[in-house]
């Protein structure tokens, strides 16, 4: 006779046989899997609405941005000479940065409004875990912001404007990139406050994106203070 599995699979009834290397996997009768688990945890995203694909745009563009123009700014020195400085050019880059941001986490939140809540978390014990998790990234992110200035949080490495060596105190001391990882955080902790599977989706792929950025960006940081170490020990 043929039974069926706690997770909605028909095994099929076989006689007893030698279990060779995932010989388990023969049981099972494909032609009579459940789906419809499958089809209630995909219920809780529209993955067609103009909001949450939005959300998706603006998380992945960021990044993308700040990296082209930053490694264009760098080989060029395009923007220093337009704007007779690289402080100038600096500070001006970092106001177009911030309000991409801004946009980036306004359609986070627009995104997750329009998509339907998962009970699980609509509780206040995770509405307390979600406020403890955005505290901590704030205090990456802020820690990481005044470690490293406003320049140097703003793509000053790639205007020419080094600071004296690579900082190294805390949060940069506890983990690399505390300040994309504590937006992470801050991101995951919205999405477990609101309750919504939308959110946790947008932060696996805020996480995503920031990991790949840092297969660009770690690179060029560790050359350029090569290169000015060397510089230094040669005067």
């Amino acid at each position: 006779r043929a039974g069926r599995a706690p997770w909605g699979v028909t095994v099929a009834a076989h006689r007893p046989r030698e279990a060779g290397c995932c010989g388990g996997l023969d049981m099972l009768d494909i032609t009579k899997v459940d789906i419809s688990v499958m089809a209630d945890i995909f219920s809780y995203w529209d993955w067609t609405n103009l909001k949450f694909n939005l959300a998706i745009l603006a998380v992945a563009f960021n990044p993308l941005f700040w990296n082209i123009v930053g490694h264009w700014e760098h080989r060029t020195r395009s923007l220093t000479k337009l704007f007779g400085s690289p402080f100038t050019a600096c500070y001006s880059v970092a106001v177009v940065i911030l309000l991409l941001n801004v946009h980036r986490s306004y359609s986070f939140t627009e995104a997750m409004k329009i998509q339907p809540k998962l009970q699980l978390l609509d509780s206040p014990a995770c509405f307390y875990m979600g406020s403890g998790l955005v505290m901590i990234g704030t205090i990456f992110v802020m820690s990481s912001f005044f470690a490293l200035g406003f320049v140097g949080t703003f793509l000053g490495d790639y205007f020419g404007v080094l600071k004296e060596a690579k900082v190294l105190t805390f949060p940069f001391n506890v983990m690399e990139n505390p300040m994309y990882w504590g937006s992470t955080l801050n991101y995951l902790g919205l999405a477990i406050m609101n309750a919504s599977p939308t959110g946790l989706v947008l932060t696996a792929w805020v996480a995503a994106v920031y990991k790949v950025a840092i297969l660009f960006e770690r690179p060029f940081t560790e050359e350029v203070y090569r290169q000015k170490e060397k510089n230094m020990k040669n005067k």
